[in-house]
């Protein structure tokens, strides 16, 4: 048996009596920053905790720490500590409000990625607890088309991609899933949410996605899933400003109620991944996307 093959069977084994499907893990990415992709991670994350979900968000922008801006709390350590400090994944985890937990990924995403077979092998058997501390697990890209971005996105039986009304914003959107077409052959298995996020109307939005999932089956042979949309509301730049979710702050504000709806559609009313759930198999994927195959 050969080194990648040993490797699939490490990530593949799981302790089936705890958590025998693993979590649900869900992806969101966007093709450019500024579009709002942390705080719909950080909101939907508060939202699902309310429908009696038990959430961990896992920060992996390396370059810029926007969950833990957004809850106003800085960790004590991040994932750089779990792969050179020799820290436990439960005490790498920071408990933000409603006992949502987070990952602050800092540099240690990108050295995560850059670990060798062994190495990457010690880590997700780490990993392998957050599947049972959790029933959903978000990962908060970085924007662009990295590939640290790319290695989650094109790993990822779930994608939630945000972008906004803006021309710019839509472009950068398709180059995502243009970049994940040519990195993953099998992409018309995954689930892509397309997010309209900041619109000032429903018309709009709809409009934004029918436009978009018309060149991208066109073009990329790719059908993508109508989501929703969320609306422009200045409740959430007073929240950033104040450093915390807009749910919390303002309960009662449209864009809260845009999130509670956009929770409730991705728990009730849309179809979810039957396959490759939770984090363990996430990396497995990854270990086949990348030189370890």
């Amino acid at each position: 048996m050969d080194q990648a093959a040993n490797l699939r069977n490490i990530v593949k084994r799981a302790d089936a009596s705890i958590k025998p499907i693993g979590a649900r893990v869900i992806t969101v990415t966007s093709g450019k920053g500024g579009v709002g992709k942390s705080n719909v991670s950080v909101n939907l994350a508060i939202q699902f905790k309310k429908l009696g979900k038990r959430v961990i968000i896992f920060d992996a922008d390396f370059g810029l720490a926007n969950v833990e801006v957004i809850f106003g709390i800085v960790p004590k350590y991040n994932m750089f500590d779990m792969i050179y400090n020799n820290k436990d994944i439960t005490e790498v985890l920071t408990s933000g409000p409603l006992g949502i937990e987070f990952i602050s990924g800092g540099s240690g995403v990108q050295e995560l990625l850059r670990l060798d077979k062994n190495q990457l092998a010690f880590m997700i058997e780490k990993l392998y607890e957050l599947d049972r501390l959790a029933d959903i697990i978000i990962i908060d890209t970085g924007a662009g088309i990295s590939d640290s971005v790319l290695d989650f996105v094109a790993a990822s039986s779930e994608v939630l991609l945000v972008t906004t009304p803006e021309p710019t914003s839509i472009t950068d959107a398709y180059a995502v899933l243009k970049a994940i077409k040519r990195r993953h052959n099998n992409v018309d298995q995954k689930l892509i949410n397309l997010l309209v996020n900041r619109t000032d109307t429903i018309a709009e939005g709809k409009e934004i996605f029918n436009k978009l999932n018309k060149v991208t089956n066109k073009y990329l042979d790719l059908d993508l899933t109508n989501i929703g949309y969320l609306p422009n509301d200045k409740h959430l730049v007073k929240a950033v400003v104040e450093q915390k979710p807009v749910s919390i702050l303002f309960p009662k504000s449209i864009i809260t109620k845009g999130f509670e709806e956009l929770a409730d559609r991705m728990i009730n009313g849309t179809p979810q991944p039957e396959q490759e759930r939770g984090l363990g198999n996430l990396f497995n994927n990854i270990l086949r996307l990348k030189k370890f195959t």
